[in-house]
């Protein structure tokens, strides 16, 4: 697998060359692309060389060693430490997904459950939110329908680094929160419940890489544009302008829909920026699925049975029935503690990807 790492650095020098040249920085999109592709390779150009260096030392101290028994001690620190830098390289060179450094925007919808459901797409929306807190990234709530009891029948939230600026390698938000995509179950005794019976409900996440104006084109002629007045919980109106705004692609039947804005042109721009995320996710999976058979997929239908997550209150369990992750501090994840989850994804995820390459 390393014998690829010297193609890698021809590369890397050479996009270094070409980013010291003032002239290809007037264009912006190709400047970024170059400098994200140099950002992409810089940590496995700098591994090797370290990973080179350690074998290359540990020949040195094994010389050493025997005429001076002193060194043998030498030779077993480089040896682990040559260990570790081989493992981190084959991480690092497992095939990177495209959109690890793109901001998402995260569905959250009630599914089986009614209130309960929906009062647990609440719990999972502050969840996200105190997990962006915790990461410094920015949030942006685009779009919400609240339920009768404070819950959310559906609700979509913008997440993005501040600044815009890129993330470390894995570190992105599509890197860490694409994994949450798919029907989370909940167990526990709903507030409503005057029996103490425990229920079981169901949310459906679904996250999509948001797209730049650069990733997708859509054609004006392609969308019908509907506007309407927003109303708030259980149908009563709370405008008497038209100002929320649906809009249908017509070539994939894809709807979207806004009302939280004051005003229909901002309406229009945050349903264009959600159309936007839904065709670059559409064009991603369909490219997926004609690369390989394995693609992974979210939400099909919000069904308690097709689970990915459970959330157990009366055991304080989070269970992730994709890896078999099992803890029981299922408060401290509601509160924002997902990377050890997240994590457990991440890993079995790259374990994959490296079986897949040897």
């Amino acid at each position: 697998m390393f014998e690829a790492v010297e193609e890698l650095i021809g590369e890397h020098a050479d996009l270094e060359k070409r980013l010291a040249d003032p002239a290809v920085h007037a264009d912006q999109a190709n400047a970024r692309k170059l400098n994200k592709r140099y950002a992409e390779l810089t940590p496995i150009i700098a591994t090797y060389r370290s990973w080179k260096q350690t074998g290359e030392d540990i020949e040195t101290a094994r010389e050493l060693a025997q005429d001076d028994p002193e060194f043998a001690a030498e030779v077993k620190e480089l040896e682990r430490s040559r260990e570790e830098l081989t493992e981190k390289l084959r991480l690092l060179l497992v095939p990177r997904d495209p959109s690890d450094d793109k901001d998402v925007i995260l569905e959250i919808k009630a599914g089986e459950g009614g209130d309960e459901s929906a009062l647990f797409a609440g719990d999972l929306l502050r969840m996200y939110l105190r997990y962006a807190e915790r990461n410094n990234w920015k949030t942006e709530i685009i779009e919400a329908n609240e339920s009768d009891l404070g819950g959310y029948k559906d609700v979509q939230v913008a997440v993005k680094t501040k600044g815009g600026g890129a993330a470390e390698p894995g570190q992105g938000v599509w890197a860490r929160l694409k994994y949450e995509g798919g029907v989370h179950r909940v167990q526990r005794v709903p507030a409503t419940e005057s029996q103490g019976r425990i229920h079981t409900s169901a949310a459906g996440v679904l996250v999509l890489p948001e797209a730049e104006d650069v990733d997708v084109e859509i054609n004006n002629n392609d969308l019908r544009i509907d506007v309407y007045r927003s109303s708030g919980p259980g149908g009563q109106s709370v405008n008497t302008t038209d100002s929320a705004v649906r809009i249908t692609h017509l070539p994939t039947g894809i709807v979207v829909s806004c009302q939280n804005e004051k005003s229909q042109l901002q309406n229009k721009e945050q349903a264009l920026r959600i159309l936007r995320a839904r065709l670059l996710a559409a064009a991603q999976e369909e490219a997926e699925r004609e690369a390989s058979d394995a693609r992974r997929s979210q939400v099909r239908t919000v069904d308690r049975s097709e689970r990915v997550r459970t959330y157990n209150f009366p055991e304080n369990r989070i269970s992730d029935h994709r890896v078999g992750f099992k803890a029981y501090n299922l408060d401290q994840v509601l509160d924002g503690e997902l990377d050890p989850v997240i994590q457990a994804c991440v890993d079995a995820d790259a374990a994959a990807k490296l079986a897949a390459a040897q």
